[in-house]
Order: C-alpha cells, then sequence, then structure tokens
C-alpha cells in the first residue's frame, strides 16, 4: 500500500503483524537506494529503524495508515547513526508512552542523552514480551559497525531485525523476497567496505545462523524469506574471507 505518492513511501506485512515501511531515494549521482522501517503491532507495538528526521513526515504517515502512532511503545533500532534513529525524538514526542529500546552500550555512550526520554536498556539475549510477540536483544559490537552495534530478533516468527546486513541497492520494489539477497549487497558493501571486521564478525553472524531466522527484516532493500541460517554463514564467509 503506497502511502505518500510524492515520496512513493509504502507500508506491507512481511510477517504475522511485522510491517515493511520502505522509501525509495536516489543518492547523489543518480543510484537507487531505500530506507526501510519495521512496524511490529501488538498489544505494546515497537518500531525498529526510524529514518532520518526528514523521513519522519512519511514513516509517521504510514504507521498511521495501519495504527494510531501515539500506540507506540517502543522505539528502537541497531546503533546510534541518523538513519537508524535520527528521528527518534521526533517518535518520542508523538507517542507520549514510547521510550527508546537499545542495546546497554548505546544507553550509556549516546541515547541517555540523545534522547528526550529515559531508555530502556536490554543486556545481551534478554528478552521482551510484547503481547504475542516476543523480541530477544542481542549485541553486535562492530557487527556491521559500531562498539554499540545490535540487532533484534522476533522469535514468535522467526524475523531478524538485522540492521545494515545484506544492503541491497535499488528501491527495495519488492517488500519481501525469496531472491538472493547476498550477491547484490556483496557488490554494494565491497567497493565502500562499511563493515567493521571485527575479530568477532564471523562468530557473530554464525550466532544468528544457529537461530535459523526465517525472515531477515533488511534496512535497504527487500526484506528476505527464506533459510536464514545458511545466507547468514554464507554471509560471513564473504565478510571474512579478505
Amino acid at each position: 500500500m503506497i502511502t505518500n505518492r510524492q515520496t512513493g513511501t509504502n507500508i506491507h506485512e512481511i510477517a504475522d503483524g511485522i510491517y515493511r515501511i520502505n522509501t525509495p531515494i536516489d543518492l547523489p549521482g543518480g543510484q537507487a537506494f531505500s530506507f526501510n522501517q519495521y512496524l511490529l503491532i501488538d498489544d505494546q507495538p515497537l518500531l525498529f529503524h526510524t529514518g532520518g528526521r526528514f523521513l519522519f513526515p512519511a514513516v509517521s504517515e504510514a504507521i498511521a495508515g495501519v495504527m494510531p502512532l501515539e500506540r507506540l511503545r517502543y522505539v528502537s533500532f541497531s546503533h546510534t547513526e541518523s538513519d537508524e534513529c535520527g528521528s527518534l525524538n521526533q517518535f518520542l514526542a508523538a507517542a507520549p508512552e514510547a521510550v527508546p529500546l537499545c542495546g546497554q552500550v548505546a544507553a550509556m555512550v549516546s541515547i541517555g542523552d540523545l534522547a528526550d526520554r529515559p531508555p530502556r536498556a536490554l543486556a545481551d539475549g534478554e528478552a521482551l514480551a510484547l503481547g504475542k510477540h516476543t523480541v530477544r536483544w542481542f549485541d553486535t559490537p562492530h557487527v556491521p559497525h559500531g562498539w554499540d552495534a545490535g540487532l533484534l530478533m522476533d522469535t514468535t516468527t522467526g524475523t531478524l531485525f538485522c540492521g545494515d546486513l545484506f544492503t541491497q541497492p535499488g528501491h527495495g520494489n519488492r517488500a519481501l523476497t525469496q531472491d538472493d539477497i547476498l550477491g547484490p549487497s556483496e557488490a554494494f558493501r565491497q567497493p565502500m567496505d562499511y563493515f567493521a571486521h571485527a575479530p568477532q564478525t564471523a562468530a557473530t553472524l554464525h550466532r544468528f545462523a544457529q537461530m535459523k531466522p526465517q525472515t531477515l527484516a533488511c534496512m535497504h532493500g527487500s526484506a528476505w524469506q527464506g533459510d536464514g541460517g545458511t545466507l547468514l554463514r554464507h554471509l560471513g564467509e564473504a565478510v571474512t574471507s579478505r
């Protein structure tokens, strides 16, 4: 469903109760790209990624198309970066009962000061029940980048909110795909090489592979459905082969 024809912002359900909000853009030089946010609707709704401040009107409009914006209870993200949490305070203002949800390192070094409301800081492996869904936080320092990085997994649907992993070029016109995303994402990553290449990168990706996610909620490009464990192992091989 297109929610804003001027920006092209659209929203589609990719797993039970989980919606991808997608806004296509063109990077300098004309290369097609996209920003995604993920809305988990439950008794305590959660938004993963906010987009930059400029995206707040379009993203909030998309959310309002499927639920009242003020119902949000958690605004979460992988690490401190504009496209991850740039409009965090705008969402906190629009949803009076919402709080930031992040890892303990992010809360300590950034969000405790940057956010207009104190964050809920989760420990590595800590679970949070939202109603029918339960999400679990995992620390991933320097994977793909940032000491404060972490990822969230909805254990109910097997959906991994995987942030900048599998970043794909293009507008992400397909909300959910089973096609190859590793090849395009690696072709996009290698010229810029934005992974931190930490000593624990392969082990971190293998940890998620063992959880066997069924849906990968990518921040840029299409979400993916299939054998997530195998795909994550292949990503680990690709980024540590240099």
